[in-house]
């Protein structure tokens, strides 16, 4: 027995290391069993991550995009909860990228992406947010609020620059993110979706536990889309680009599925911005769009006009499993959901006016705008308990970030709509780079439409391809610039000496 026994003892550092792992795996399964506590099994995913690290970071960042769609929340101790395996990923890459960017590694990123706006604006709403910190009514949520914004921005704007080196690293990428959608599609969303008829009312229990609900199920599903075609496009073989043709359909028969106006009308809305690419029109819409935006808001505060649009409490109901009645709801004013969403848009515009520098700190919407609430738009699920901000993005800065945040935010959001103009007509001549801005900027455009009606900019499954596509811009320009040099130097390279009996010229 003894001899039995040392023959499976360890004989190298490799072999200790699978051992403790198999330890780690063991008691943190018996003791996450008996406890409840799936989070004990970290640990032992912890020693899976370094191993991946020591070996290729890089397998962590196509990791994270491989388990996006498949990302649920658990509970933690303390009362804290956590998205697996999104963020211990994302943990990971937020240890990993500033090692990789130090004195030894600086030349990772080129001189003109570290001045780029693009990188710079994001940077800039962290010093905010950070700064707001001191006026903050909950301190403690606006720094946890900082600590997330962190260790999303490293690993998916600066990860990505170190990663997407070339045209096919970014379609690897998204290789990777729509083709685990198409998975989960077809393996879970429509098997428990399709006895019931692909029903509007059955859509929220098909999609758990990877999504809250239906709204993030479509708004992910929207903005891969996209991303679907443009692997179709770039395909070099016909089995290929059938296979993400494919995929599309499958992503789009999902996003029809869900029942989501908002995601159904960003399709379209994109559509439309690829004819404002074309035409070179997003500084005139980004005018025009402003300058409705601000008439409106005139319109809504002067005399209390917005008190003309108070819902009836007793008719601003759900509507079930009748999606046609929800429809006709909507126009009528009659959808609790929209409804609930103006009771909020206006509690916000309290909070605004009343801290419109400081707003009342990062992450503190709830439950501060209680208190900024008027009774006659209440609704049936006003109440709240799940917790959710305003559904508008712009408000949600408005009120917790004050003019500087949310000023920063439009411009972030305007440099990129200018930047993927440029970049798209630029690349004319190089349809490899072309296709990609393309992709990018449809995919940015569906997620800006969101905000809008949402704060889904928050959510791994959404935030993290805005902050890739802000990085894809900004290494496409690189890219152009990189050919547009070794163009000018055609014809201006010292002439090579003739050898010995070579032609005279």
């Amino acid at each position: 027995m003894r001899q039995l026994l040392l023959r499976f003892r360890p004989t190298d550092a490799l072999q200790w290391v699978f051992l403790g792992f198999l330890a780690l795996l063991l008691l943190g399964g018996a003791l996450g069993g008996l406890l409840n506590q799936p989070a004990l099994l970290l640990p032992a995913l912890a020693v899976v991550a370094l191993v991946v690290v020591l070996a290729e970071w890089r397998w962590l960042y196509y990791g994270l995009f491989l388990t996006l769609p498949f990302t649920f929340e658990i509970p933690l101790l303390g009362g804290f909860r956590m998205d697996v395996a999104s963020e211990p990923f994302m943990l990971a890459l937020t240890a990993c990228v500033p090692l990789l960017l130090g004195p030894g590694h600086l030349r990772q990123l080129r001189p003109r992406e570290w001045r780029h706006p693009l990188l710079l604006l994001p940077l800039l709403l962290i010093a905010w947010a950070t700064f707001d910190i001191i006026f903050s009514v909950d301190k403690l949520k606006s720094v946890k609020y900082v600590a997330a914004k962190v260790w999303y921005y490293v690993p998916f704007m600066l990860g990505t620059l170190l990663v997407v080196r070339r045209p096919a690293d970014f379609w690897r990428v998204a290789t990777c993110y729509v083709g685990a959608a198409t998975v989960q599609m077809l393996f879970w969303v429509i098997p428990r979706h399709a006895p019931y008829g692909f029903s509007f009312g059955a859509v929220n229990g098909a999609v758990l536990p990877f999504f809250r609900n239906h709204v993030i199920y479509a708004a992910m599903l929207s903005q891969l889309l996209p991303l679907a075609l443009g692997l179709a496009q770039q395909a070099t073989k016909r089995w290929q680009r059938q296979a993400w043709y494919w995929a599309a359909g499958i992503l789009f028969f999902g996003l029809l599925t869900s029942y989501t106006r908002a995601s159904w009308l960003a399709i379209p809305a994109a559509g439309f911005y690829y004819l404002v690419l074309r035409w070179r029109l997003t500084r005139l819409l980004l005018v025009g769009f402003a300058a409705a935006v601000i008439g409106t808001a005139i319109f809504f505060v002067q005399e209390d006009n917005f008190m003309r649009f108070a819902p009836d409490y007793e008719k601003t109901i759900w509507h079930g499993d009748d999606f046609g009645a929800h429809l006709a709801s909507t126009y009528k004013f009659q959808d609790v959901s929209g409804m609930e969403r103006v009771y909020r848009w206006v509690a916000a515009t309290q909070m605004i006016a009343d801290k419109p520098l400081t707003g009342s700190g990062p992450s503190t919407f709830y439950p501060e705008y209680k208190r900024h609430t008027i009774t006659g738009f209440r609704t049936y699920v006003s109440d709240n308990p799940e917790h959710s901000t305003t559904h508008n993005y712009f408000l949600l800065m408005l009120a917790e970030q004050g003019v500087p945040g949310f000023v920063l935010f439009c411009i972030l959001l305007s440099s990129a709509l200018l930047t993927a103009e440029r970049l798209y007509h630029r690349s004319a001549t190089r349809p490899e780079v072309q296709r990609i801005v393309l992709a990018v900027a449809l995919a940015l455009v569906v997620i800006i439409f969101h905000l809008f009606l949402n704060e889904l900019i928050e959510v791994d499954k959404v935030g993290s391809l805005f902050l890739v596509g802000l990085a894809v811009l900004i290494r496409a320009g690189s890219w152009l610039r990189e050919d547009d040099s070794s163009t000018s130097m055609v014809g201006v390279l010292p002439r090579q000496p003739q050898g010995v009996g070579a032609p005279a010229e």
